[in-house]
């Protein structure tokens, strides 16, 4: 069976056709860009080879118009007929309480993704725009959606819960849902196979660092705890996001910025595309700049650079006291394997907690699976590297299938 993954955004489709029956194949994947805006942008990767245009892509039916006839397309098409395409897998950030498990789509389904609107304002509008697009397309085409929280259902209420008034938990659900899940399930599964051992019998620390981030603390093959609350605003310092952040300094800047004449939605953008690395570093996102700034003697990357590294060190500490010990430690995500030179003081003086690496193995590797620890290491670290699009579509075949 051929999957489509979709994984849309309020204004991006990133997708990939995958072959379930030939060893999860990905025969073609792209990004469409800038969707709503005057001009988009279209990249479509097929048979090692690269199409990229500027073209407009007025919305999300139109988008994903685009990437069927791509897969089609008589020179960079993968499938003679659209009906090779046997189910359709949607990435979806947030499923709250209702939705614990992947599912087939249906009408109540959707109106149930509807309803917890509030608790990803930026998120849901398009992930449901890629399930409509799909079904005025495809229509006869069955759909599955994975849910980016659903791996965190497992979390104790001492967990979940935060330390605002309980009576808010009761009539708004405000608690935290963590992020990532599909992706901290997959490389923990896989990095225990590395060394050896089953994931359901470890205490596993999962580092999802990217340009947003996550770690989770996975005990017995349950999510346990995990940085990420309500929405992904939280816990690490990410590419924009702030992390975690004084409540009051919140309240103040709200206060100062509306009486400097912004409104409430210029601070949720400030709050979600102006924070954390590009906020502290002035401007840079991608970790590698940062560093080439910080190398250079820039103050304001070099704070960007030990504040990230200071932040993961201290929740890697936590979970593992929380779970009362640790078996294994990884690192995925665009940071976690391929930014050495992050994992480096991440690492470093760790050998308070068990963990011992070999530095110089650590240096080299990039992008690909790696047990980094040294044999005497009471916590096994490994680099391992995540296929979300991978588990959406195994989701998705195992439902339509069933």
């Amino acid at each position: 069976m051929k999957i489509l993954v979709l994984n849309c955004g309020s204004s991006s489709i990133k997708y990939q056709l995958i072959d379930m029956d030939n060893n999860a194949e990905v025969m073609a994947k792209g990004l469409l860009e800038r969707i709503g805006l005057e001009m988009g942008e279209f990249t479509h990767k097929y048979h090692g080879e690269k199409h990229y245009e500027q073209i407009p892509i007025p919305d999300h039916t139109a988008g994903i118009k685009m990437v069927l006839k791509a897969l089609t397309d008589e020179k960079m098409g993968v499938i003679k007929d659209l009906k090779e395409i046997g189910a359709v897998g949607n990435r979806v950030a947030h499923g709250g309480e209702v939705f614990t498990e992947s599912c087939l789509v249906n009408d109540d389904v959707i109106e149930k993704i509807k309803s917890l609107t509030d608790l990803a304002p930026l998120h849901t509008p398009g992930n449901l725009a890629g399930i409509y697009a799909m079904r005025e397309v495809l229509p006869n085409v069955p759909q599955v959606v994975v849910f980016d929280t659903s791996f965190h259902a497992t979390m104790p209420a001492k967990s979940y819960l935060t330390g605002l008034p309980y009576e808010y938990y009761e009539k708004y659900r405000i608690r935290n849902y963590g992020f990532h899940g599909t992706s901290h399930k997959f490389v923990a599964e896989k990095a225990a196979k590395m060394i050896g051992k089953d994931w359901n019998d470890l205490k596993i620390v999962s580092c999802h660092l990217g340009s947003g981030a996550s770690i989770c603390a996975i005990d017995h093959g349950k999510s346990f705890d995990t940085t990420m609350g309500m929405t992904p605003l939280s816990g690490l310092i990410m590419g924009s996001r702030p992390g975690d952040v004084d409540p009051g300094i919140i309240q103040f800047v709200i206060e100062k910025e509306l009486a400097a004449g912004k409104q409430m939605k210029d601070i949720v953008k400030m709050l979600n595309k102006q924070c954390g690395l590009v906020g502290i570093s002035g401007g840079k996102q991608d970790m590698r700049d940062i560093r080439a700034g910080r190398d250079a003697g820039d103050e304001r990357c070099t704070y960007a650079f030990d504040m990230f590294a200071q932040r993961v060190k201290r929740y890697i500490g936590g979970f593992i006291a929380e779970m009362g010990g640790c078996d294994l430690l990884l690192f995925t995500g665009g940071i976690g394997e391929n930014a050495w030179f992050m994992r480096h003081p991440i690492l470093e003086n760790m050998e308070c907690l068990g963990i011992k690496v070999d530095m110089e193995l650590n240096d080299k590797i990039m992008g690909e699976d790696c047990i980094i620890s040294t044999p005497d290491s009471k916590i096994a670290t490994v680099v391992v590297t995540t296929d979300e699009e991978f588990v959406i579509a195994s989701d998705t075949y195992r439902l339509v299938t069933k």
